[in-house]
């Protein structure tokens, strides 16, 4: 069973930073594709950000050089720069295939339950 659980979500003003966590087991950090999704309201979860098992990390044209995904005890999302279309419930996520590239929801098969995120302009 993977379980997975976020923290760090919360309310900040654009231009701030915040630091997603993702509580993972040592087995699921070491074995899985992990990715951070997000979707806000009334739009389609999309992908943020993910790193392969063995350290490889992709991320979606609208954060690059904004988030960074990394991993050791636990999955981690810096997010600096942030802006109000940030705004969006994100996700943690794990697949045990192997991939690359802007992560996509269908590619993943376990989720975390999700934490907010505000940005305030």
């Amino acid at each position: 069973q993977v379980e997975l659980v976020e923290s760090g979500g919360g309310s900040v003003q654009a231009g701030g930073s915040l630091r997603l966590s993702c509580a993972a087991s040592e087995y699921t950090l070491s074995r899985f594709r992990m990715g951070w999704f997000r979707q806000g309201l009334g739009k389609e979860r999309q992908g943020v950000a993910s790193i392969t098992a063995g350290g490889m990390t992709s991320y979606a044209d609208s954060v690059a050089g904004r988030f960074t995904v990394s991993k050791d005890n636990a999955l981690y999302l810096q997010m600096n720069s942030l802006k109000p279309e940030d705004t969006a419930v994100y996700y943690c996520a794990a697949s045990p295939v192997y991939g690359l590239g802007t992560p996509q929801p269908a590619e993943f098969t376990y989720w975390g339950r999700g934490t907010q995120v505000t940005v305030s302009s």
